[in-house]
């Protein structure tokens, strides 16, 4: 049983850290919030196995706050995101293509 539990903190901290790096290195805004989605749900992961291995319940709670802070930060970065992507479209059209009468 140790050996599962040893080979199942490896995995979650590899997971973690593989996240982590992602979020730092980007590229982009929403390679760092998918990045960011992962290393919540690995938390939550972890924070489930803790409770399945300490037979209790009490984090229930906890999990529930990570999982909403997860839902509504993924959110807001993709309306951030679309309305910026909704004003580049609406400026490259505007000084691109003027006619000039002769």
């Amino acid at each position: 049983m140790t050996v599962l539990l040893w080979a199942a903190g490896v995995l979650f901290a590899g997971a973690a850290l593989l996240a982590l790096y992602r979020i730092v290195r980007g590229p982009s805004l929403l390679d760092r919030m998918i990045a960011s989605d992962v290393l919540l749900t690995t938390l939550l992961l972890v924070v489930g196995a803790e409770m399945v291995i300490n037979h209790h319940a009490r984090s229930i709670p906890m999990m529930l706050v990570l999982a909403a802070v997860a839902i509504f930060a993924t959110v807001a970065v993709a309306r951030y995101v679309s309305k910026q992507d909704r004003s580049e479209r609406e400026g490259a059209g505007d000084g691109g293509g003027e006619e000039r009468e002769e």
